[in-house]
């Protein structure tokens, strides 16, 4: 007697159930209710004659077999998405976090659209993990912090230079005058990087120097803002600082240095032979090497200060990078950077 097959619905359900740990989570991917993936676990639990998951009150784990089923399941969806997208490719999505949106990509993504206005772009703002057949994401912005998908193309965008940044009008309240005084200072960190602060002291020479946030903030743009009005200083990357420095808004007191991470950008495998994909990926290679020949020009000492430097001296410093920055080749490369 054949045995019956399972419905493609029921496997998809326990799929997504038992990658997320939660028919509620589950049904919310799926588009459908809690009741209905209930329904089609239970129907795959009888037609094999044995639990496929075990339900708690606030998880629900796959048993051994049920691990064994979601494996290849997650594997064989995945095949099946890879197989489709080729034939029918959907539109051109690009993963990146809400920072690096907001303080580098939309200043700079017009002239994308201008040199590619067939191409269909979208955004996934995310800084963590992906899974790009799943997510449906053709190319990702991330920091060396998170580890490559396996199987997609990786390639270096360019090494993250972090400082202190703060407003001038703190930094003289604060009497920011050396690397010592920055213990009196209010120290801010974003919570994607709690080792932030011990990250800039070693790369900016200062192992040994000990300095624990006062205040965390959950996303760097949020950070960023309450240094812009004054609320303390704080360890951020140079690329989503940059306008702000130029502008006087900012200030780095003890400049920038190469830090611990690079930018990466992961491609899909299966999609990175459409042109849509090799435009965009192409575009971002040489946009970051554009701004990094922008920021240097605009703030070509990117050394930390001398320990005994002042207040005033960085104020010229930072007033003079930006005067730079205003004129000559090097405001033409950062406009068009």
């Amino acid at each position: 007697m054949q045995t019956p097959r399972p419905s493609l619905n029921a496997l998809r359900a326990f799929e997504a159930t038992a990658r997320l740990r939660s028919m509620t989570a589950a049904a919310d991917e799926l588009s459908v209710t809690h009741g209905a993936v209930s329904r089609h676990i239970r129907s795959l639990e009888e037609l094999f004659g044995l639990p496929l998951l075990v339900r708690g009150p606030n998880s629900t784990d796959p048993t051994d077999e049920g691990a064994r089923l979601a494996e290849g399941l997650a594997s064989a969806f995945s095949t099946i998405q890879k197989s489709i997208e080729q034939l029918r490719p959907g539109p051109l999505t690009l993963s990146c976090s809400t920072s690096i949106m907001m303080y580098w990509l939309i200043p700079r993504i017009s002239r994308f659209h201008e040199a590619h206005p067939g191409v269909d772009l979208q955004f996934n703002m995310n800084f963590g993990q992906i899974d790009v057949v799943r997510d449906k994401i053709a190319v990702a912005i991330r920091n060396t912090m998170i580890q490559a998908p396996p199987n997609v193309v990786v390639r270096e965008l360019g090494v993250e230079w972090v400082g202190l940044v703060c407003s001038p009008e703190y930094l003289r309240s604060a009497g920011i005058k050396s690397v010592a005084s920055l213990e009196r200072a209010r120290r801010l960190a974003p919570g994607t990087r709690p080792a932030a602060w011990q990250e800039w002291a070693a790369a900016a020479g200062h192992p040994a120097l000990s300095l624990a946030p006062d205040e965390s903030f959950d996303h760097f743009y949020l950070m960023i803002q309450a240094v812009l009005c004054g609320l303390g200083i704080a360890p951020v990357p140079r690329l989503l600082v940059m306008d702000d420095l130029r502008s006087g808004k900012l200030v780095a007191p003890f400049g920038f240095v190469p830090g611990p991470h690079k930018l990466m950008l992961w491609t899909a495998p299966h999609l990175q032979t459409r042109p849509d994909t090799r435009a965009i990926t192409s575009w971002l290679l040489e946009e970051f090497r554009r701004s990094e020949r922008a920021d240097a020009l605009a703030l070509p000492a990117t050394r930390p200060a001398a320990k005994s430097a002042g207040t005033g001296a960085n104020k010229g410093a930072n007033k003079g990078a930006a005067r730079r920055a205003a004129s000559g080749a090097g405001a033409r490369s950062a406009r068009s950077g």
